[in-house]
């Protein structure tokens, strides 16, 4: 670990993101990289530059990249592993990870998150706000949790899928890779083809 941080990406996302480092408390400083030449300070932070100078902290600084979409987050996080940049994980103070739990580099854990025991989570995830998983859960990469999402007991979601706010998974459920569930959405059985689901139970609508 480093003593310098730097996030990527510097708007809301970034600063919950940044809001969790500070209370950390591993880094002696922070600091943003953000594309907007508008904006020039978020939380109190710098912007000290852009996305595409990550490169030249390589040797100083650990990095985080909080970008919210998951396809985007994916190509720049990929970026920096290939290129050998250290990339660390974020979890909440008050957020409750049960024993056996794994949670790849890359992903933030957010405040009055519940992660029961058993359960692995890729990297590059985002698990937001309040959400929660129970025991055996299998996140795969570059996935996005939204704030209140309550995932029962061994549930597997896909590679790059976005859960919307409040939605629900039952247990033995398996959602595949690149889907969208809207919000408050409720999934009672597998879903086996990418696409947008909505409803309670969820219905495709997209074709």
């Amino acid at each position: 670990m480093k003593d310098k941080l730097i996030i990527i990406g510097a708007s809301g996302h970034g600063k919950v993101v940044a809001d969790i480092a500070i209370k950390m408390d591993k880094w002696q400083s922070i600091a943003f990289l953000d594309d907007d030449e508008s904006i020039k300070t978020s939380m109190g932070l710098e912007v000290i530059s852009k996305t595409a100078d990550a490169f030249t902290y390589k040797d100083e600084a650990d990095f985080f990249v909080a970008i919210g979409n998951n396809a985007t987050r994916q190509k720049i996080q990929e970026k920096l592993i290939d290129e050998g940049l250290n990339i660390v994980s974020f979890i909440h103070p008050s957020s409750v990870i049960g024993t056996d739990v794994e949670i790849g580099m890359g992903t933030v854990v957010m405040a009055g998150v519940v992660v029961n025991c058993s359960t692995r989570i890729g990297k590059g995830c985002i698990i937001n706000t309040s959400s929660s998983m129970d025991h055996d859960n299998v996140i795969e990469d570059y996935v996005h949790i939204s704030p209140g999402v309550n995932l029962a007991g061994t549930v597997k979601v896909g590679k790059g899928t976005w859960l919307g706010i409040g939605s629900v998974v039952s247990n033995n459920v398996n959602i595949c890779s690149s889907c969208k569930i809207g919000a408050g959405a409720v999934v009672v059985k597998d879903i086996t083809e990418p696409g947008t689901y909505v409803g309670i139970p969820v219905r495709r609508v997209d074709r």
